[in-house]
C-alpha cells in the first residue's frame, strides 16, 4: 500500500472485465484534494440507458431459468417480482437474510460468507444453495454496531480461516473463525460508546489485516486509543511491520464511523469510506493523520462498503439505494465526473467487495430502515463497471 507502508510486490493487472452501460456521463473531470474535494452529483432521474441491473454471463441451469434457452446468459431486470424467498432475478445469490454487514467471496468465486449484523451469524452462500451456518458471532448491534466486517485470512487457501469485526457489551473486536470452532478474540478492547460502534475489515497487498475503527461517539479520541483509527496488525493481533510506530497497530487516525476498505491490488491504493459529521467522505489512506478527503458527499447518502480496481473505485450507497462510481488514475486524479447506477433496483446497499473472478458481490440492508420486498435482504452479484485511464485535465 503507498503512502509509507511497507510495499508489496506489483500483481499483474487484472483481467478485463465487461462493459456495463452506466447512463449519462455528465463531461468534465474531478481531482484529488490538491485542487479541493470534490462534492456528489447524482445522476438525472430516468436518464441514461440502465434498464435493470447488469448481467453475470453464465449460462443458467440445466433446464434453463425463467423461461430462457439453454446457453443463453440471464439478463438482468425486467423480472416478475419475488414470491416469498424466491427471488427470480438471475443476480441475486442469496434470499430472506437479516440486514447484511459484511460479505467475504470463496476462492472459487462462485459461494461466499456473509455476516449479518444484528444476530451475528455467518452463513455460507451460493445460488441455487440453502445458506448454510457456519458459525454465530456473540454481537451487541446498538450504536452502529454488531457483525460490520468479515475478510478471509490471507492464507485461507491453507488455514481455511476468517475474521470477523464484532460489537460486544464490552468493547468492539477482532475474532478469528475457524471450522467447528468458537470465534476467538484477536485484538480487543476497541473503545465502544452510544454510536459509531461499528467497523470495516480489509487487506492490503501484502495480506495485511486493516481494520477501520469507529470512534465511539468520541469526536476527538486520544492519539494512542484504538477508536477512529486505521490500524493495521498480523493475523496474532500485533501490529504489523512498518506501521509508523512498530509498537503500535495504528496506521493512520481521524475516522468517525468508516463503512469500508478496499484496496486497489495493482496501484496498491487503499480507500476507506466514512460518514463525518456533517457529509460522507472518502479517503485514500496514508501512514498518520488523515489527509483532506478525496471525495465528499455534502448530501450523505449513507456511503457503505467500497471495491477497488485499477481506474474504479465502487461505493454502496444505503441511503442513495445505488453504487456510485469513481475512476481514479495513478497520477492522483479522477477521470471524468462521478455516476450512480442501480439507483433503486435492489433498495440500501450496504457491503461491497471484489471477487477473485472479477464480479461485484452487494449485500443489502433493506430490514434496517428500507421498504424490503419478500425476498429481503439478499446478496447480489453482478459485473463492476468498466475501469478509467488517465484524466484529461
Amino acid at each position: 500500500m503507498r503512502g509509507g507502508v511497507r510495499p508489496g510486490r506489483r500483481r499483474s493487472v487484472v483481467r478485463g472485465l465487461a462493459t456495463m452501460v452506466l447512463g449519462i456521463v455528465l463531461a468534465g473531470c474531478a481531482t484529488f484534494p490538491d485542487q479541493g474535494p470534490r462534492d456528489w452529483r447524482d445522476k438525472l432521474d430516468g436518464a441514461g440507458e440502465l434498464g435493470g441491473p447488469p448481467s453475470v454471463q453464465e449460462p443458467p441451469p440445466p433446464g434453463g431459468e425463467n423461461g430462457q434457452q439453454d446457453g443463453q446468459p440471464p439478463q438482468g431486470g425486467g423480472q416478475s417480482a419475488p414470491s416469498g424467498c424466491d427471488d427470480p432475478d438471475p443476480q441475486v445469490v442469496a434470499t430472506c437474510l437479516e440486514p447484511v454487514g459484511a460479505v467475504a467471496v470463496l476462492p472459487d468465486g462462485k459461494a461466499a460468507l456473509v455476516a449479518e449484523r444484528t444476530t451475528g451469524r455467518v452463513l455460507r452462500v451460493q445460488r441455487g444453495v440453502a445458506p448454510q451456518l457456519v458459525t454465530t458471532v456473540p454481537v451487541d448491534a446498538d450504536g452502529g454496531g454488531g457483525l460490520t466486517g468479515l475478510v478471509l485470512s490471507p492464507s485461507y487457501a491453507e488455514d481455511q480461516l476468517v475474521y470477523a469485526y464484532a460489537s460486544t457489551p464490552e468493547d468492539n473486536r477482532i475474532v478469528r473463525i475457524a471450522r467447528g470452532e468458537p470465534p476467538k478474540p484477536v485484538l480487543t478492547g476497541i473503545p465502544r460508546g452510544p454510536r459509531n460502534n461499528g467497523g470495516a475489515l480489509g487487506t492490503d497487498v501484502d495480506g495485511t489485516l486493516l481494520v477501520a475503527t469507529g470512534n465511539a461517539g468520541e469526536q476527538a479520541p486520544p492519539a494512542g486509543s484504538l477508536n477512529g483509527k486505521l490500524l493495521r496488525i498480523d493475523t496474532l493481533g500485533r501490529p504489523a511491520a512498518g506501521n509508523p510506530d512498530p509498537a503500535s497497530p495504528i496506521l493512520s487516525s481521524g475516522l468517525q464511523a468508516p463503512q469500508g476498505i478496499c484496496t486497489d491490488r495493482v496501484t496498491e491504493n487503499t480507500w476507506v469510506t466514512d460518514r463525518a459529521a456533517t457529509q460522507d467522505v472518502l479517503h485514500r489512506i496514508a501512514p498518520g493523520p488523515l489527509p483532506a478527503p478525496a471525495w465528499t458527499w455534502p448530501s450523505r447518502p449513507g456511503v457503505a462498503g467500497c471495491m477497488a480496481q485499477p481506474g474504479l473505485v465502487v461505493i454502496a450507497q444505503t441511503g442513495g439505494a445505488s453504487i456510485f462510481v469513481l475512476r481514479p488514475a495513478e497520477s492522483g486524479a479522477f477521470t471524468g465526473d462521478p455516476e450512480t447506477a442501480l439507483a433503486g433496483v435492489y433498495g440500501r446497499l450496504s457491503a461491497a467487495t471484489l471477487a477473485p473472478d472479477g464480479l461485484l458481490w452487494l449485500g443489502t440492508v433493506n430490514k434496517q430502515g428500507g421498504n424490503p420486498v419478500s425476498s429481503d435482504d439478499r446478496v447480489i452479484r453482478i459485473q463492476p463497471p468498466s475501469g478509467g485511464g488517465e484524466s484529461r485535465a
